[in-house]
């Protein structure tokens, strides 16, 4: 096993292609690495709007789940910072604020989730899976797991009305453009959850689309799903991101009427 700043990568066989030679594989992490460490550096203030389809239900239903509600959320990222807003609950303006919500939420979409997993100090340990077609591109497909002692991945439960919140470790997969080293797809799940969360499972995915942003084109989540599970049951959400515009700090945003 060779190291390359940090970042250990164990090649694994391929089920149906030709796996690259050790040290491409090791460059193509690299690439990514750089790519994604440069991320949030490189994207302008914009806003958007954030749709989000809650669910709810016991494993005995499958993982579609019952409808809780829909939110609609106004997005601003300013100063490589993430901010929330909520302004619609099934349609119908809301004085509820983000903050508040009861129920599955998630944050972190817009880089600082790549960050981390591309930190050296996460101590990542990546191995090679295969190459996969997506819509006529060709691209790697690579599995890592982040130790709980080095993660970044904070959980948080609310039990008895308190919140109680705790770092897990994770694992996942990239879908990773061989050319750009751009991350197309990502998926992590905690692992070793603590129990003081009263968690059995946590997962994430994110779909990355180009997106033009006042004539440029930026790679941005289009959509994301998120599960939460105890025991007996879970929550789902599915979040679809649009109306991507540049944002200024004297811009004025008008999150329509609240009744």
């Amino acid at each position: 096993m060779k190291k390359a700043l940090g970042i250990s990568l164990v090649c694994a066989a391929l089920a149906w292609a030709q796996r690259p030679a050790e040290q491409d594989a090791t460059a193509l992490v690299e690439k990514a690495r750089q790519k994604a460490l440069a991320y949030t550096q490189s994207l302008p203030d914009f806003l958007a709007t954030e749709i989000v389809h809650r669910y709810t239900g016991g494993y005995v239903d499958g993982y579609g789940g019952r409808p809780i509600d829909i939110l609609t959320i106004q997005l601003r990222y300013y100063r490589h910072k993430e901010d929330h807003k909520l302004t619609l609950v099934d349609g119908k303006p809301t004085r509820q604020t983000f903050e508040t919500l009861q129920g599955a939420v998630g944050t972190g979409e817009f880089g600082s989730t790549l960050a981390a997993i591309f930190d050296p100090a996460s101590q990542i340990g990546f191995h090679w899976r295969n190459w996969k077609t997506v819509r006529g591109r060709k691209l790697a497909v690579l599995g890592y797991e982040v130790a709980g002692g080095s993660s970044r991945y904070r959980l948080g439960s609310t039990a008895d009305g308190k919140k109680i919140e705790a770092d897990s470790g994770y694992h996942g997969e990239l879908d990773i453009d061989p050319e750009t080293g751009e991350v197309l797809h990502l998926e992590y799940a905690a692992d070793h959850i603590p129990e003081s969360l009263g968690l059995t499972h946590a997962s994430v995915t994110v779909d990355y689309a180009l997106t033009e942003i006042a004539g440029l084109n930026y790679l941005l989540p289009a959509r994301s799903e998120m599960v939460i599970g105890s025991k007996t049951a879970f929550d789902r959400n599915v979040m679809e991101f649009q109306g991507y515009r540049r944002f200024s700090a004297d811009s004025t945003v008008d999150f329509g009427p609240v009744k």
